[in-house]
């Protein structure tokens, strides 16, 4: 049986692609979908390769009993566009990224993160923000669709 592969995106990864990461494996989980979906997340930048993620993002999560532990920054790359199944970005400045980086990709598969909701717009970056309750609050509605979306595939 093959796995569903999610990848979150932004631009240093210790922040908002990572929040989406640990959130998501954490309902992942929660619903018993461990075997069926893979979750990982990376930068569309090199300045935080290797990093932990952020401290305010750590401290967020943890109010929800979820764990970053094990997730460091890291890099996207091109063969993440064949590896994985849906890539999902932050804002529009990392779609703008992969189309400088990498060309043209499948819209079906590399999709801001917001679009999934009824609201289309970019995810506040927390790290200049400092906003970080308002940026959960915007990844977690889009992982609670998200959920019901893959779901309805598997």
């Amino acid at each position: 049986m093959n796995k569903i592969k999610i990848m979150f995106v932004c631009h240093g990864n210790i922040c908002r692609s990572t929040m989406a990461e640990a959130l998501f494996r954490h309902m992942v989980k929660e619903e018993g979908l461990s075997d069926r979906i893979f979750v990982d997340s990376a930068a569309t930048s090199y300045e935080s390769i290797g990093e932990p993620v952020y401290y305010a993002t750590r401290d967020k999560l943890a109010e929800f009993g979820i764990s970053t532990e094990g997730i460091y920054s890291t890099k996207l790359k091109k063969s993440d566009f064949e590896e994985f199944d849906y890539i999902f970005t932050m804002d529009q400045n990392n779609m703008n990224y992969i189309v400088d980086e990498f060309g043209s990709y499948d819209p079906e598969k590399v999709i801001k993160f917001m679009d999934l909701t009824d609201h289309p717009r970019d995810i506040a970056d927390p790290w200049y923000t400092g906003n970080f309750d308002a940026t959960y609050d915007d990844i977690h509605e889009c992982c609670n669709i998200l959920m019901e979306k893959i779901k309805r595939e598997l």
